[in-house]
């Protein structure tokens, strides 16, 4: 028993992206980070209809027939930068180097669980 503590949504950390055939049909594949759904678009454009990466929060970011995967990366590789530029500084205790003020690695989501009880 959890005393209270059950999570409320659950969530694989994964990126989808999913190839439209219109003769064998729509193929999911699960990716672990942009830059591998990348690949995974690249590899594929030109054998499927369409080609979508959706995002964490099922959002569509991303469908080859209205944009360029070469041109969408650069934009996103920019942004990614820019975003980069404007964190706040955070001192991970466990030396995570994706744990940042806003968004902080699960053993520190779990310390400040934690803290509050």
């Amino acid at each position: 028993m959890t005393s209270g503590l059950d999570p409320t949504e659950e969530y694989d950390g994964s990126i989808t992206v999913r190839l439209l055939d219109d003769h064998t049909g729509t193929e999911n594949v699960n990716c672990s980070s942009y830059e591998e759904a990348i690949e995974v678009v690249k590899a594929n454009q030109y054998s499927v209809t369409a080609a979508k990466i959706e995002d964490r929060d099922n959002n569509i970011v991303f469908t080859s027939t209205d944009m360029d995967i070469d041109d969408w990366e650069s934009v996103w590789r920019q942004e990614r930068l820019r975003q980069s530029v404007n964190v706040d500084e955070y001192d991970c205790p466990y030396d995570s180097i994706s744990c940042f003020a806003d968004d902080l690695c699960v053993q520190c989501k779990i310390d400040k669980v934690q803290n509050q009880y």
